[in-house]
C-alpha cells in the first residue's frame, strides 16, 4: 500500500480568494475600500508609496510572459516613429506646400528606404531555428509603434513568425502597430523598465535613423558596453550619412571624451545582409 501524497499547498491560491471575494454579502464593511484585497485594489496600487511595487510588477510581468513563451534571446530594432514607408513618404512630399515642409519631406523620402531594409532584416533573423530545448532566439523586438518599429514587426509577421512590441503610455495616443503578436504586446508606464526589457535578452541591436528617443536608447546601450556593464553585442547602425550629420562620433574621440576604440562598438550597415553577416560573424555561427 502506497502512502498518499501530501497536498501541494495548504493555503488557497490568490485566484481562488479573488473569486471568493466577488461573492461576499454586501454590507457597510464589505463595501469599504479598506476591505478590498490589496492586489485587487487599484487605488491602493497607484499610491505614491507603492511605486517600488509597481516597478517590480512592470519588471516581472514581461519577464514571466517572455519566459513562458520560451524566448531566450531577442534582436532589437530602434528607430524613429516618424519616417513612413516609401510610398507614404512620397505622398507627404507631394502634399508639401511650404519650403520647410518640402525640405523635411525630402529628408523623410531619403530615409524611407530603410523601412524596407528593416522589414527585410526582421524577416531574415526571424527564421533562425528553435534550439534543441525549444528556446527561441533572435526574436524580433521593437517599441511596437509606427515607422521602423512597424517595419520590424511586419517583417517578422510576413516571415510567419511572432514578434514583440514594447509600447509605452504617452500623453498623446500611442498604440501598438497591427503587426505585433498580440500575446507579446506589452505596455509600460516606466521608460526605465521598458529600456531594461529591450536589453535583458538582446543579442543584437539594429539602430535606424531617429530622434531623441532613439538617441536615448542607443547611447545608453553604448554606455553600458563602454563601461563593462553589458557584454559586447552587435550594434548595427543604419544610415551613416544621417548619423554622421547629426552626431560627430569622430569628434567625440578627437575631443578626448571617448576613446578611439569606442568607435569600434558601432558596426555601420546599409543592407540587411550586411547586418546579418555581422551578427553571424560576432557569434561565430553559420548563416541561416
Amino acid at each position: 500500500m502506497t502512502d498518499p501524497k501530501p497536498p501541494k499547498r495548504i493555503f488557497p491560491t490568490s485566484k481562488v480568494d479573488a473569486a471568493a471575494a466577488k461573492h461576499v454579502p454586501s454590507s457597510p464593511q464589505t463595501e469599504s475600500e479598506a476591505y478590498k484585497l490589496a492586489f485587487q485594489d487599484t487605488d491602493f496600487l497607484l499610491r505614491e508609496d507603492l511605486r517600488p511595487v509597481r516597478f517590480q510588477l512592470e519588471l516581472l510581468k514581461t519577464e514571466l510572459l517572455m519566459s513562458e513563451a520560451n524566448i531566450a534571446s531577442t534582436f532589437v530594432f530602434y528607430g524613429s516613429a516618424r519616417v513612413p514607408e516609401p510610398a507614404k513618404a512620397q505622398a507627404l512630399l507631394d502634399m508639401a506646400r511650404t519650403d520647410w515642409d518640402r525640405k523635411v519631406a525630402e529628408k523623410l523620402v531619403a530615409k524611407s528606404h530603410y523601412y524596407d531594409i528593416a522589414k527585410e532584416l526582421a524577416g531574415k533573423v526571424s527564421r533562425f531555428p528553435v534550439d534543441e530545448d525549444g528556446k527561441r532566439h533572435f526574436v524580433v523586438t521593437s517599441g511596437g509603434g509606427p515607422s521602423f518599429m512597424e517595419a520590424a514587426n511586419r517583417g517578422a509577421m510576413e516571415a510567419g513568425q511572432e514578434s514583440i512590441g514594447l509600447n509605452i503610455v504617452l500623453p498623446h495616443e500611442q498604440l501598438p502597430n497591427i503587426y505585433v503578436t498580440p500575446d507579446l504586446s506589452f505596455q509600460f508606464h516606466y521608460f526605465a523598465l521598458r529600456k531594461m526589457h529591450f536589453l535583458l535578452r538582446a543579442r543584437a541591436v539594429a539602430v535606424f535613423p531617429g530622434g531623441f528617443g532613439t538617441f536615448d536608447e542607443m547611447f545608453e546601450l553604448l554606455t553600458l558596453i563602454q563601461t563593462g556593464k553589458v557584454r559586447p553585442l552587435p550594434i548595427l547602425l543604419f544610415g551613416k550619412q544621417f548619423w554622421e550629420r547629426v552626431v560627430d562620433f569622430q569628434g567625440l574621440a578627437e575631443e578626448g571624451v571617448i576613446s578611439p576604440a569606442d568607435l569600434d562598438l558601432i558596426t555601420w550597415c546599409e543592407t540587411a545582409d550586411e547586418a546579418w553577416d555581422a551578427v553571424c560573424s560576432h557569434y561565430e555561427v553559420a548563416e541561416r
